[in-house]
């Protein structure tokens, strides 16, 4: 199997995924789209040059994540998530009523991580919205196994912390 066919394997397995995690942390199609198109133009010279790659889950969303940080580095902005801009994500539930409390807590749960640092907000989202294990996303972010458990309980209890906060409010 030629490497561009390989390629396109690894494409058709992690794009949906890559896409998700950039557009939870830019929150504009526009911009999750271009950054997700130069996570896999990355990945591909890298791959293309024949270095070893391990995990390219974690190589994908350790480009993606470098590049939303650069993003944001030139774009000036503090926050990660913005909670202004933030509509709820699309539900397929048909009642109106179960929706609109859905959309609701959606609404707050993002707006609370919207107050979290990145590294938490980064631990969240690719724990319970990627459903990749702690294994993974240690390689992701560059530390032990032990070190991510312990960062996605702080994540946790930040977030609860903030909810907290925002449904008293």
């Amino acid at each position: 199997m030629g490497k561009q066919s390989e390629f396109s394997k690894i494409y058709d397995k992690y794009i949906n995924k890559i896409y998700r995690f950039i557009f939870l942390k830019v929150n504009s199609v526009e911009i999750a789209e271009d950054l997700t198109s130069e996570t896999f133009l990355r990945g591909w010279r890298y791959f293309e040059n024949g270095k070893e790659i391990d995990n390219f889950q974690a190589f994908l969303y350790r480009i993606a994540r470098n590049l939303i940080v650069d993003f944001y580095r030139n774009k000036e902005k503090i926050k990660i998530v913005s909670a202004e801009n933030s509509g709820p994500l699309p539900d397929p539930r048909p009642d109106p009523e179960e929706k609109a409390k859905n959309d609701s807590d959606i609404l707050l749960i993002r707006q609370a991580l919207a107050e979290l640092k990145e590294d938490y907000q980064n631990m969240i989202i690719l724990h319970y919205i990627e459903d990749l294990p702690i294994q993974d996303i240690a390689q992701i972010i560059g530390r032990s196994e032990g070190n991510t458990r312990v960062m996605l309980h702080r994540a946790l209890k930040a977030l609860k912390k903030q909810l907290q906060k925002t449904t008293l409010v």
